[in-house]
């Protein structure tokens, strides 16, 4: 069951913008109250940790200037793992939950830039250690078009102040799917960059030589807007290369595309109905080439996945010792951190060096090369987002379920491409999402893809 529809919101919001009587003040206005009614009383979403107290005072001086930059008017959501200045980058955890961010990280520092205002830090599951938003320690976030069901992990409070009308759109950060899946599951737009794409430069990582943040939006172009704005080169972060893309040209039509069908057995047969549906589509109306293809390592990913993420998370955990930053992390945090700082821990003894860190670098070079030999011959690959439906809130999940919804989204991690998820339709009125993923590098062909597909509805 959905809470309210907020289509009469952005409908409401997009006529006064068109003609010219709603600026920066007045949009703050309307995303507030309508956070105050449906965020934090009766069914509440819980997407969002803490409000930008000065939000009403920013908004003022963004109006005020002559000249405004490219997200003029943009309200913008922050996951609370990414530092801004003088806001709670909790981490979703008792551990930092008195911690307030010295400086801002550098996609923040372009943001406002370009005039786009934060509204404020969103809910995520702790230390973006889960795939549900439910390992939050501030509680769960519920999922706006499916209340009582969840919104996804880890970006969850992003994708859902998104799907809510609580704000333009988001910054998220996706590991191994912490955009993608919650993006799918709340029906919006999410991208995963290519790894280099974006400063990490104020993130709070997780898996460093995973992590990478992303923009979440209502649509691809706003998306892509966002996305414009924060990546580039950033000489605070080693590997940050960054990626061209004209805006313009997202608008444009791709010629002589070949689409790959990523051929994986998932449980659910409504899911993969819904994304065969959009092929044809596309197919008939644009003239694409579609082809069937196996991966012979993708059943792998997780199994490849996990043991980096353990050994890496461990390594930047031990900064969270209690003394420079908030609590000791092992004294209050939850079990899923927890249980990934433990096993972190094993892996990296001297004893099994060799044994499971290292072996599972080696498998994921092997996946990294399956996807550079296919995009010799295919332009993008295409599958589900997440291969399961969400879960109801509090329900008691297996673990292994739970490794199923990262599984089509964490190779595209491990082998550094870019990709996105966008809405596909609904099953059971609950949204399913569309996975599109292209060569490192190429978000402007992923974006060009993913709006022909939005073209269809």
């Amino acid at each position: 069951m959905k809470l309210y529809s907020n289509t009469w919101l952005c409908l409401k919001i997009s006529l006064k913008l068109r003609k010219n009587k709603m600026n920066t003040q007045e949009k703050l206005k309307i995303y507030l109250k309508e956070i105050e009614k449906n965020d934090k009383k009766g069914n509440k979403i819980n997407a969002f940790l803490q409000l930008n107290p000065n939000a009403v005072q920013e908004a003022k001086k963004i109006d005020a200037k002559s000249k405004k930059g490219k997200l003029a008017g943009k309200i913008i959501a922050v996951k609370a793992n990414i530092n801004a200045l003088g806001m709670n980058a909790s981490c979703g955890s008792r551990t930092l939950e008195d911690y307030q961010s010295t400086y801002d990280s550098e996609v923040i520092k372009k943001i406002k830039e370009e005039d786009g205002l934060i509204i404020g830090m969103a809910n995520m599951d702790e230390f973006a250690c889960g795939w549900s938003g439910e390992t939050s320690a501030f509680g769960a976030t519920n999922n706006p078009n499916a209340i009582g069901y969840v919104a996804g992990g880890s970006s969850s409070g992003s994708c859902a102040s998104v799907a809510a009308g609580f704000c333009d759109m988001a910054l998220g950060s996706d590991t191994g799917g912490s955009i993608r899946v919650p993006a799918s599951h709340c029906g919006v737009v999410g991208i995963k960059p290519s790894y280099g794409s974006v400063s990490r430069y104020g993130l709070i990582d997780m898996s460093m030589s995973l992590d990478q943040i992303g923009s979440i939006a209502k649509n691809v172009s706003d998306a892509a807007l966002l996305f414009g704005v924060i990546t580039g080169k950033d000489e605070k972060d080693a590997i940050s290369i960054g990626s061209r893309i004209n805006l313009k040209e997202v608008e444009k039509v791709p010629e002589k595309i070949k689409v790959g069908i990523l051929d994986f057995e998932i449980n659910d047969s409504r899911i993969q109905k819904l994304i065969d549906k959009k092929i044809e589509e596309a197919e008939k109306k644009y003239k694409w080439k579609i082809e069937k293809i196996k991966m012979d390592y993708i059943d792998f990913a997780v199994a490849t996945y996990f043991p980096i993420v353990y050994a890496e998370f461990f390594s930047a955990t031990r900064k969270f010792d209690g003394r420079r930053y908030g609590k000791k992390i092992e004294d209050v945090c939850g079990s899923e951190v927890l249980r990934r700082i433990i096993g972190g821990s094993e892996i990296s003894k001297a004893e099994h060096a060799g044994r499971y860190y290292y072996l599972a670098l080696k498998a994921r070079r092997l996946i990294e090369e399956e996807f550079k030999n296919i995009f010799k011959k295919f332009d993008c690959i295409i599958c589900p987002t997440v291969p399961r439906l969400p879960h109801k809130i509090g329900e008691k999940i297996p673990i292994e379920v739970m490794f199923q919804y990262d599984a089509l989204t964490c190779p595209i991690n491990l082998s550094g491409d870019c990709a996105i998820s966008i809405p596909a339709g609904e099953v059971q009125k609950i949204p399913v999402g569309m996975q599109i993923i292209c060569e490192k590098f190429q978000e402007q062909k992923l974006f060009q893809i993913a709006k022909c597909f939005e073209k269809l509805e």
